[in-house]
């Protein structure tokens, strides 16, 4: 990889989210989240019982946690604010010690060189929200508007780059009709729902910035490529399912301000008939898309897998991630590459980008060896750099993530961070994998051996 293969003015950074990594989940006046809620729940939700309370206590760390990252020499930190933290009701009064601490934040990675991007909703809806329907309540985008705008003016003069919702899919997907994520309820009729409302909610928090900031505003999306398991009709179809609910459910009621016309397929009876103002509002005109990716799949028809009637296909030989996905960087570089051709013009952000692998829960006396992750990193970010070759305009690269976390359902097993945490005594330790995205930070995108 030639180092003219990234721009100079590149954004080389990282990824948090908040509840994933601060602990203090209740300090200084915070309210709670579903994810408090979820992880405490009573029914072991989340893996071997785990909850946030700890996390990785970046709430008490954060001053050593940038200091890290400067000597990483990252350049950006992409990380989410706690909803709770701000309005400890999810609506009124604002807590000023939650503000005080993203401001202190802020204020101290400026002051090492790195550029903030603020992700505003990273799937910790405040608990006193969700008694009162959650993303289901239709006046759930005004209330997250209003709480975007507290954070537009408190740290607008300083964050330059924000981002409306986190995933989507996953919140939709997850938390309302599948149930492996918080708030944890299995409804096909809830799920649209609260898939339109997290848009709508985008739409307004972006409208609210319009009127307030002069930095950009995107949004973040998971983009999984699907590919299908044969040419037979059947495969083809089920492939277009799997895309249509998963990836362009949201990217394109944002950037065209239209439904892919697969959902009514997908959901059936359960597929409202929504307002053209609902989708004018939706289509904000908004500054860049952010891509989260991690793996691909290859999908057959399934009659028997709800609700896209598709399955994942396993792949012979090839390599998987502790979380069962597959390593697929040329199916990122293509992605990148049709995305840029479906939606020309649109600047792109690579906001996560990551793999757990097997490391050890202490880090040994060299270190932590994670060649497969450094592996990942070298082939992924050659992928970027293949598609920037190709014409696409990638502003940035946040590898996922900067510290082991507490991976949501899955608790504290899987270690997607380059650096390592030991959870019993929160020591923190680059892995060899910090080493490598140093040298390639340093090097503006040149890979080394």
């Amino acid at each position: 990889m030639s180092a003219g293969s990234f721009p100079k003015d590149f954004l080389w950074g990282a990824a948090t989210a908040a509840y994933q990594i601060e602990g203090s989940p209740l300090a200084d006046g915070a309210g709670p989240s579903i994810w408090q809620r979820y992880t405490h729940d009573g029914r072991m939700m989340v893996a071997q019982g785990d909850t946030g309370d700890i996390a990785a206590d970046h709430y008490r760390r954060w001053e050593s946690d940038v200091a890290l990252m400067r000597d990483l020499g990252l350049q950006a930190y992409r990380f989410s604010t706690a909803w709770g933290r701000i309005q400890p009701e999810g609506r009124g009064p604002v807590n000023a010690a939650g503000i005080d601490f993203y401001s202190r934040l802020v204020d101290r990675l400026l002051e090492n060189g790195i550029a903030p991007m603020l992700t505003l909703f990273h799937w910790d809806l405040p608990v006193a929200l969700d008694d009162r329907g959650g993303w289901l309540n239709p006046d759930s985008a005004d209330w997250f508007a209003d709480y975007a705008s507290i954070l537009y003016r408190a740290l607008g003069d300083r964050v330059a780059h924000w981002v409306t919702l986190n995933e989507p899919w996953v919140v939709a997907d997850g938390g309302y009709l599948n149930g492996t994520v918080a708030p944890g309820h299995r409804n096909v009729f809830e799920a649209p729902i609260a898939a339109h409302n997290l848009m709508r909610a985008h739409g307004k928090a972006v409208q609210a910035y319009r009127a307030i900031g002069d930095g950009e505003i995107g949004l973040v999306v998971n983009i999984e490529p699907k590919y299908p398991a044969s040419d037979s009709p059947a495969d083809l179809a089920a492939t277009a399912r799997a895309d249509a609910q998963m990836n362009r459910h949201y990217i394109e009621p944002a950037l065209t301000g239209a439904y892919p016309p697969e959902l009514a397929d997908v959901y059936g009876e359960a597929w409202p008939e929504w307002p053209a103002d609902d989708l004018q509002l939706i289509h904000q005109p908004i500054d860049f898309i952010g891509i989260n990716y991690y793996t691909r799949a290859v999908v057959r028809d399934d009659p028997q897998s709800f609700p896209t009637r598709s399955a994942v296909v396993p792949q012979a030989g090839a390599t998987y991630t502790e979380t069962g996905w597959e390593v697929a960087p040329d199916a990122f570089r293509d992605m990148l590459i049709a995305m840029a051709r479906r939606y020309p013009g649109m600047p792109i952000y690579v906001t996560e980008n990551g793999a757990a692998f097997a490391d050890p829960a202490v880090a040994g006396p060299d270190g932590v060896q994670d060649g497969q992750r450094c592996e990942y990193l070298r082939s992924h970010i050659a992928a970027v750099g293949e598609a920037i070759a190709a014409g696409v305009d990638i502003r940035g690269y946040m590898a996922w993530s900067l510290l082991d976390n507490l991976e949501w359902s899955l608790g504290y097993a899987k270690r997607f961070g380059i650096v390592h945490v030991d959870y019993a005594t929160q020591r923190r330790t680059p892995k060899d994998s910090a080493a490598l995205y140093s040298r390639i930070i340093a090097n503006n995108g040149v890979i080394d051996a």
